[in-house]
């Protein structure tokens, strides 16, 4: 039950190349502008602790929480590259 508590819906989008972009905005409109344009792609609910491929789903709850989005390029996080 504490599992469902803790579900975030997480819309992904793709953008240039490699990258994908995990937000809660449904419209991506926070996500960084020097890696768009972006076009959504999914939608998936995540739990902590729970895997998805292609993306470790607690670092993306982590950056979501701390900085409103979580990037990836080719699988790796690159968050940390665009944030002041």
């Amino acid at each position: 039950m504490a599992q469902l508590e803790n579900t975030m819906q997480v819309h992904i989008f793709r953008g240039q190349g490699r990258v994908f972009g995990f937000t809660l905005d449904e419209r991506g409109t926070n996500l960084p502008e020097r890696h768009g344009p972006w076009s959504p792609f999914k939608v998936l609910d995540m739990h902590p602790d729970e895997p998805h491929r292609g993306v470790d789903v607690n670092a993306c709850l982590d950056d979501i929480e701390q900085y409103g989005f979580h990037l990836t390029d080719a699988h790796e996080r690159i968050t940390h590259l665009n944030v002041a």
